[in-house]
């Protein structure tokens, strides 16, 4: 039973709860053979000469339009507190992904630098309260929305950055490579990703007692919104089932009337009480927007729990490792062998709202299963990078990170840790206490 009606995007038509189930069920996981892999890079923008001082907004303002004029391939896209991000298009290998995203960062620090302002990959920002960038209608609701939880909403929005790899869902048949497989490798080499790149221990000038802040802060949002479903059922139908019961973040508005932020309203719901109206396919395409697990499925897999990384190519580090171990069948298996006895620790528990992820954002990998596993993953996926037709300047990259962090049971947020005099060394050789 449907009826059409006239909203934001003009006339629509109506939807009930079965029908919104089946589209769910029929969009996330996009089958098939494992050929598409994406990125997105996202990092804080601070001065190049004082990167303490907050950019003020008629600066910010000034070189992104500066950045819209000039030819990139990667869309570019600027996050409610003024984190910039850049989002590749679906390459067909690593090496193109990474050759794509190389070339347009590089365009992207010219003009910056040129207003003397640098990109910062860190995971949160240790310095500054969270400050509203973008006044839209979305970021306006959503501020109102995680307000009620308290303040980790307005700090995911505005203070943090992040690595997203995507890759694809993978084949309808078992295996590892299987859709199944991938969706429940996911959840729990999740945890590991966390621990092995947590790179935000500070906020507020002082250490939070976390490696991973930007992940505590996803955890203090709540599972409706930021938590991802049980693993007890067929993965299209407990995600479906997830999202349904997930909370409505807003009721978009006609015209330039206020968004509404309702209280308590699962999509479920709003399908069964068609009240303040009635949810329509475009309501429902929007709040899948508004969801945000650690691993969404939007056809393809989004891998949300990588924190951003420092120095200019960090970020091409967790990039070819989830690469390998996604899309490599040998390096596949050996990862789900290793963090199946992890599995365990999640008391059954969806991420990133249990006990190993929690305990991967605390402690990285100074947590000895952590970072046996991390050891066990990395390895594999150096063997696999070579079969995947990375470089020596990549393969070297990942083969520094092992030993570097992952053989000693550390992780990037140990070296600001770790700093004598309490000061964290921006990029550009700097040093600044936090």
């Amino acid at each position: 039973m449907s009826d059409s009606l006239r909203g934001p995007a003009g006339s629509r038509t109506a939807i009930g709860e079965a029908e919104a189930e089946a589209l769910v069920q029929g969009i996330c996981f996009k089958t098939g053979p494992p050929r598409r892999l994406g990125v997105e890079v996202e990092w804080l923008v601070h001065e190049r000469a004082a990167p303490r001082r907050r950019v003020p907004h008629d600066r910010l303002a000034a070189v992104y339009a500066a950045l819209r004029a000039v030819p990139l391939s990667s869309a570019l896209t600027i996050e409610p507190g003024g984190q910039l991000e850049l989002s590749s298009l679906p390459a067909t290998s690593l090496m193109e992904c990474v050759g794509a995203v190389s070339a347009d960062l590089d365009t992207v620090r010219a003009v910056l630098r040129e207003e003397g302002l640098a990109l910062v990959g860190l995971g949160h920002d240790p310095w500054h309260p969270p400050r509203r960038y973008l006044r839209r209608p979305r970021y306006d609701a959503m501020e109102a929305c995680l307000d009620r939880a308290g303040p980790a909403g307005r700090a995911m929005m505005c203070a943090s950055a992040s690595v997203q790899v995507c890759v694809d869902a993978g084949h309808e048949e078992p295996g590892p490579l299987g859709h199944v497989r991938r969706w429940w490798l996911a959840h729990h080499l999740g945890a590991v990703l966390v621990a092995a790149f947590a790179n935000s221990p500070f906020a507020a000038d002082r250490p939070t007692g976390w490696r991973s802040t930007r992940q505590l802060r996803w955890t203090q949002i709540g599972v409706g919104r930021a938590g991802g479903p049980p693993l007890d059922a067929a993965p299209r139908r407990s995600w479906a089932r997830h999202v349904l019961d997930a909370p409505v973040m807003c009721v978009r508005a006609e015209g330039d009337g206020p968004w509404q932020v309702p209280t308590g309203l699962s999509f479920r719901e709003w399908t069964r009480s068609r009240a303040p109206r009635a949810p329509t396919r475009d309501d429902l395409d929007y709040h899948l927007t508004t969801v945000f697990p650690p691993v969404r499925p939007r056809g393809h897999l989004e891998l949300r729990m990588i924190d951003a990384q420092p120095g200019d190519d960090g970020w091409i580090v967790p990039l070819a490792v989830a690469a390998a171990l996604f899309d490599d069948p040998q390096a596949s298996e050996t990862a789900y062998r290793a963090v199946k006895p992890l599995a365990e620790r999640t008391l059954g528990l969806p991420a990133p709202h249990n006990p190993l992820w929690r305990d991967a954002a605390r402690a990285g990998l100074a947590d000895p299963e952590l970072r046996e596993a991390a050891g066990v993953c990395f390895a594999a996926a150096l063997d696999a990078l070579p079969r995947l037709g990375a470089t020596t300047v990549v393969t070297d990259a990942v083969t520094g990170y092992l030993d570097r962090y992952v053989v000693r049971g550390r992780c990037p947020a140990d070296d600001l840790l770790d700093r004598p005099d309490g000061t964290l060394r921006h990029p550009h050789g700097k040093d600044v206490r936090p």
